[in-house]
């Protein structure tokens, strides 16, 4: 093969690459540009090279791509219709808002009973019966605890729940992304979540690893204070009493004593999001190996019990581990034909063996001692 086709066929990699992480990114346009490139590309390669052997894939990937620029299409479509006041020019707020529903209810979320119910007192009762609530509501709500237990997943769920717009700010690019602009950009995001209120749309601002830009550290540069400023300052403007839209702020931490009591006080409720307890890890087992075939001495009780420090992050790469063993067995001795064995107790405790707790339980004991000193459920 010429020069000329790898050239073009690295072309059209290179497209599809850029293609698939604007996408992931919620860049939309960028995105449908790059597919459109790679199709072209690879469309040249199979007039231009007949008899490649590998012209039935490219058509594949180019049936893949113009599906993709579709979809993409109708939803550029559907976001423009359902929130008309993003489109004057401020990118910054397609960039962070979820533009399809998170997909996640709290039926999905095993166990964490106290947690919802706090949260549904927060946010859900208010939101579909403000009326009950003369005196107002909370805004603010600060989800603590070891990661992988989930934070982020209870966040999205409310947005679900609320039938909202979902808008997730990563707090640790925040600084590097927006440099001199983002406290800027924090202002617009909350304008920009007051219009959607205004017109109806319950709106979740999730600020994940909030500690990454909102924490108090031994050297700050003026950028990173005046984020923090700006973010005390939209948060009062939430809570002003006379204030009645709906807005909601949940910030995620791992590590919350990083946080001045300035900002933890704008969050009148902190909840300590802990690790699965015995039941919790029953359903997670439940739910994670819904889909595989277990053997008849997998007992899902034991297993719980065995688990007991793992978090919910922990259990799924677990199962997943457990599962792996038995397609890797299938490689080693049939190669690509036939079907795993079902997974057995032994898979399990042989995953368990090399796999630990990533939280200790000295860790535990610094996020209850922090619970004690500022729960407010």
């Amino acid at each position: 093969m010429s020069h000329s086709y790898e050239y073009l066929e690295g072309m059209a990699r290179q497209y599809a690459i850029q293609a698939v992480r604007h996408d992931k990114e919620g860049k939309f346009d960028d995105a449908i540009k790059n597919y459109k490139k790679a199709t072209e590309i690879l469309r040249n390669i199979i007039a231009l090279y007949p008899e490649n052997s590998l012209n039935n894939i490219y058509k594949q990937w180019i049936k893949e791509y113009e599906k993709r620029v579709k979809d993409l299409e109708s939803m550029k479509l559907t976001i423009t219709s359902q929130y008309p006041h993003t489109s004057n020019g401020d990118d910054i707020f397609n960039e962070v808002v979820f533009k399809e529903k998170p997909g996640v209810t709290f039926n999905d979320i095993a166990d964490l009973i106290d947690v919802k119910e706090a949260i549904k007192e927060a946010i859900i009762y208010p939101t579909l019966r403000p009326d009950l609530f003369p005196l107002g509501w909370h805004r603010g709500i600060l989800l603590f605890g070891p990661p992988g237990c989930g934070k982020t997943l209870l966040a999205a769920a409310v947005a679900t729940e609320i039938d909202g717009v979902f808008i997730h700010l990563d707090a640790a690019s925040v600084m590097s992304k927006w440099l001199g602009e983002a406290e800027k950009n924090v202002a617009k995001i909350f304008r920009k979540a007051r219009e959607l209120s205004q017109n109806g749309k319950p709106v979740i601002i999730f600020i994940d690893e909030v500690d990454s830009i909102l924490g108090m550290y031994n050297s700050e540069v003026g950028g990173e204070v005046r984020v923090r400023n700006q973010f005390l300052k939209e948060m009062d403007g939430l809570l002003d009493k006379s204030f009645k839209f709906f807005i909601y702020v949940i910030a995620a931490t791992n590590k919350p004593w990083r946080l001045d009591e300035a900002f933890i006080r704008r969050f009148q409720k902190r909840i300590f999001v802990p690790l699965p307890d015995k039941e919790a890890r029953r359903e997670l087992l439940k739910l994670y190996t819904n889909s595989l075939k277990l053997s008849d001495d997998v007992d899902i009780e034991k297993l719980a019990d065995m688990l007991d420090g793992y978090t919910s992050s922990d259990i799924k790469d677990i199962v997943m581990a457990a599962h792996l063993r038995t397609i890797k067995e299938l490689f080693e001795k049939y190669g690509r034909s036939g079907s795993p064995r079902e997974v057995s107790l032994g898979d399990f405790i042989n995953v368990i063996k090399i796999r630990k707790p990533s939280v200790t339980r000295e860790a535990v004991k610094v996020y209850e001692s922090w619970y004690e000193k500022f729960k407010a459920l």
